[in-house]
C-alpha cells in the first residue's frame, strides 16, 4: 500500500485519434487513458511515464483493433519507445490502459515484462466501453508473481472528463 513515504509512478498506455466512444467513432486529440492518468497525477502529485510502442497502430479503429486481436492471439511483444530509467525508486505503480479484447493492450505487458516488480504495488486503472478491467488484473499478477497487485478502477471512456470525483474516491483506498 501507499504510505506517505512511498514515491509512486504512473506509467498508462493510452490512444489518441479514433476511438470508440458511446457507441460511435470519435476522433480524441488525447487518449482516454492519458485524461485518467494526468487527474490521477494531479491528485496525488506522482511521476508520469508514457508507454508507447514504436510501430504506431492504425489511424482508423477497425484497423487497430484487428491489429490488437491479431497481436494478442500471437502473445506479441511490441518493442517500446524507452523505459523508465530507475524502476527501484518507485514503491507504488498506477498502471493504466485501455481495454482491448478483455485484457492490457500487448505493449503494457512487454512494459510489465522489462522490470522486476517484486515488492511493488501495482494498482491499475483502465478505459474502457463496457467491458471493464476484463481479465486484465489476472493477467498483471500472472506477470508480475511477486509484486502486491490491489483492485483497479474500470473508467468508462466516455466518462473521462467527469471521472476525477470517482478516482479521488478510490485513490483514498490507498493512502
Amino acid at each position: 500500500m501507499k504510505g506517505k513515504n512511498s514515491k509512486c509512478l504512473i506509467a498508462f498506455y493510452s490512444r489518441k485519434g479514433n476511438n470508440y466512444v458511446g457507441g460511435r467513432i470519435v476522433n480524441l486529440p488525447i487518449g482516454n487513458t492519458e485524461v485518467v492518468a494526468k487527474q490521477i497525477q494531479e491528485l496525488i502529485n506522482s511521476d508520469l511515464f508514457e508507454i508507447r510502442t514504436i510501430k504506431n497502430y492504425p489511424t482508423d479503429y477497425t484497423e487497430t483493433t484487428n491489429v490488437s486481436r491479431d497481436e494478442l492471439h500471437n502473445n506479441a511483444r511490441p518493442e517500446l519507445v524507452d523505459f523508465v530509467n530507475d524502476i527501484n525508486i518507485y514503491d507504488v505503480i498506477y498502471l493504466g490502459y485501455p481495454n482491448w479484447w478483455g485484457t492490457m493492450p500487448m505493449g503494457v505487458f512487454t512494459f510489465l515484462e522489462s522490470y522486476d516488480f517484486s515488492g511493488k504495488t501495482i494498482i491499475p486503472f483502465c478505459t474502457h466501453e463496457g467491458s471493464g478491467l476484463g481479465i486484465s488484473e489476472r493477467d498483471i499478477k500472472r506477470l508480475c508473481p511477486n509484486a502486491n497487485v490491489e483492485k483497479g478502477i474500470a473508467i468508462r471512456g466516455g466518462n473521462v472528463q467527469s471521472a476525477k470525483r470517482t478516482l479521488k474516491q478510490w485513490l483514498s483506498n490507498f493512502n
